[in-house]
């Protein structure tokens, strides 16, 4: 991201790298100092579409593309309407179709395409959907109340354990003062062997410092919340934990066996009479008398034809 720069301005990060690059719902983008000196008045055009814009509109650009923070804003603005779930619908391929819908306005709004038009059917649609509009708005609103207790509560918890552990803290550093204090004392006062005192106070005071602290608080049993997407949020985390089963380990690991040796080679008296030797023109008389023999030729043939596929052949 170094070189971005305000396209007015040229100032680029590497020139000023505290530079602060702004996006509107044009998607073009302007530094801070060029946006504070533009729209002065609160309002006024961009300077690369001429499209009318509020000053209180311009947010942070969080990504090195503002044409990406153009579609997560008009996403954001579009899904607040289009909130309608999976439960409003009678089967999946309507569901489907209002998705494919979605995203095809998001489409047209991130692209400039056909604006008017797109407009006038985000209208059309919130007049004819008020109602399950404002239902799953409310619906929504009440999962994220219940989220933010939930929330405030374990920080309730955190905080109250944190004050009981610091004062269990104070409270142990007056006693090894005290400890201290008295054992100086009776070194001073006392004519007893100075190393019986010593570890009689030792022993004293690791007795004291088997302080019990006191466990945190047991939380309440976690409150599911459901939201839009369908997924059963927990206090803890939003997932169940795995039931655990009396009858052995989950998995046993089996090691799988592979055969390497390859199937056997054929017997010569397989090759005599199977048939291997069929095709093959028999050995003269005058071969025979040489020690040539078709079938362990044949032999030879097949063993040499394995030797390279199968480790034993």
């Amino acid at each position: 991201m170094d070189d971005q720069g305000c396209p007015r301005c040229k100032t680029t990060k590497y020139r000023n790298p505290s530079l602060k690059l702004m996006v509107n719902v044009c998607g073009h983008t302007l530094c801070e100092s060029c946006v504070e000196l533009l729209f002065l008045k609160g309002s006024g055009s961009c300077p690369e579409c001429n499209v009318a814009l509020r000053r209180s509109n311009f947010r942070v650009q969080l990504f090195e593309d503002s044409t990406v923070d153009k579609e997560v804003q008009i996403r954001k603005r579009i899904l607040k309407d289009f909130n309608k779930k999976e439960d409003d619908f009678n089967t999946l391929a309507e569901y489907n179709d209002y998705l494919e819908m979605i995203e095809e306005i998001i489409f047209n709004l991130c692209n400039n395409i056909d604006i008017i038009n797109t407009n006038k059917r985000i209208e059309q649609y919130k007049k004819e959907n008020r109602d399950i509009i404002l239902k799953n708005k409310s619906k929504l609103s009440k999962d994220e109340l219940e989220l933010e207790q939930l929330i405030e509560l374990e920080k309730e918890q955190t905080e109250q354990r944190k004050k009981e552990l610091a004062m269990i803290e104070v409270e142990l550093r007056k006693q090894k003062a005290k400890n201290k204090e008295d054992l100086i004392d009776s070194l001073m006062a006392s004519y007893e062997d100075a190393s019986a005192i010593v570890d009689k106070f030792a022993q004293r005071a690791e007795k004291q410092q088997q302080i019990t602290i006191p466990k945190p608080m047991a939380p309440p049993a976690p409150k599911q919340t459901h939201f839009s997407t369908g997924i059963k949020f927990q206090s803890q985390h939003g997932f169940l934990p795995v039931p655990k089963t009396e009858e052995g380990p989950c998995y046993a690991y089996e090691p799988q066996i592979f055969p390497k040796e390859g199937p056997m080679q054929p017997t010569l008296e397989e090759i005599q009479n199977n048939g291997y030797v069929k095709h093959i023109r028999q050995e003269t008389i005058s071969e025979q008398a040489g020690g040539f023999n078709t079938s362990i030729s044949c032999l030879k043939a097949i063993q040499e034809a394995l030797v390279g596929l199968y480790h034993g052949c």
